[in-house]
């Protein structure tokens, strides 16, 4: 493969030159990892910036709807949207269904569009490990909004805020115990709640469950990367498309306030250096499945699983081999 004449189709906004992109980024085996980092290094000389999105909900809240009608509107303002929705895969068989494209038929079929179903594999946070690569990518092929959708299985699905400029989270009204339902700790990475179905029956319930979340809101501490009024919450329809423009009018606010008082360059500095850190650690663990250290570990498991040792014991026992190798 010639990496520099697929950046340069990339760059050129080559929407197969850049699933290919994502398609090499994603890939685990050592030869390609080694181009995709050839890849990225081309690309990143671009400079080019997206705003990035990032969404997350529990599962039928109505993402893919939101996301369609969301991407609808920016397109109708002439801008270029590229979704990356990120799947979960099953603990048995690794699969996952990556149906998110299909259920974006209209969006899928507009020209300023681009959109990439991933699997989550075994990586936590609700987005797949070479998201950020894929993120790059997009920024790269001359996108202007990259709305990234994690794969909403509950409340762990922070990860995303640590490659996005503003986090959306959103709920479904009448969901039971509803302060309940999101724990504190997404809350707290959420710049802005959007309350979706706020259309027929269930309209007024909406306008209450928001309601209840802007009141938690505003018992959380203020972060200095907030403007007043930050984080907010806010209804609207994607079924009925009400709403969208103004959270869209507020999602631009946000991200032009930090630009301007240069929280979004010290924000991307920090996830640039988190991502660093992750790259690091993945590639220490990766060197455990490989040669003699793969053979210690299987010994050492063994060992752990007759109760001849301790986990405890056996861990420091394989760190010990580590450092004399």
């Amino acid at each position: 493969m010639d990496i520099s004449q697929l950046a340069e189709q990339i760059i050129n906004g080559d929407r197969r030159a850049l699933a290919r992109g994502i398609t090499l980024v994603e890939s685990a085996r050592a030869d390609h990892r080694a181009q995709a980092a050839e890849l990225m290094e081309h690309l990143r000389q671009t400079n080019r910036q997206a705003l990035r999105i990032g969404l997350s909900g529990t599962p039928g809240v109505g993402k893919s709807t939101f996301i369609e009608s969301f991407g609808m509107m920016l397109i109708g303002q002439g801008l270029r949207v590229a979704v990356l929705a990120v799947d979960p895969s099953s603990a048995r068989s690794g699969g996952s269904i990556l149906g998110d494209k299909t259920r974006m038929d209209r969006l899928a079929r507009e020209r300023a569009a681009f959109i990439r179903p991933s699997p989550s594999q075994t990586h936590l946070g609700g987005v797949a490990r070479r998201t950020r690569e894929a993120v790059a990518l997009c920024e790269a092929a001359g996108f202007d909004v990259v709305l990234i959708e994690t794969v909403g299985v509950g409340q762990s699905e922070t990860v995303v805020a640590e490659m996005s400029d503003v986090f959306l989270l959103l709920l479904a009204p009448a969901g039971g115990d509803e302060l309940q339902g999101v724990k504190r700790g997404i809350m707290e990475m959420a710049d802005i709640i959007l309350v979706n179905k706020a259309d027929g029956d269930l309209k007024a319930t909406a306008t209450r469950t928001c309601a209840d979340y802007a009141g938690a809101l505003r018992l959380l501490r203020k972060r200095p990367q907030d403007p007043d009024g930050f984080p907010k919450a806010m209804t609207v329809s994607a079924l009925e498309e009400q709403g969208l423009a103004k959270a869209w009018e507020e999602i631009t606010a946000l991200a032009d306030w930090r630009k301007d008082t240069g929280h979004w360059d010290r924000a991307r500095a920090e996830q640039a250096r988190f991502w660093f850190d992750q790259e690091l650690r993945q590639a220490l663990l990766a060197q455990l499945d490989q040669g003699a250290a793969r053979s210690a570990m299987t010994e050492l498991g063994d060992a752990v699983a007759q109760g001849q040792m301790s986990p405890a014991a056996a861990a420091q026992e394989m760190l010990s081999r580590l450092g004399k190798g």
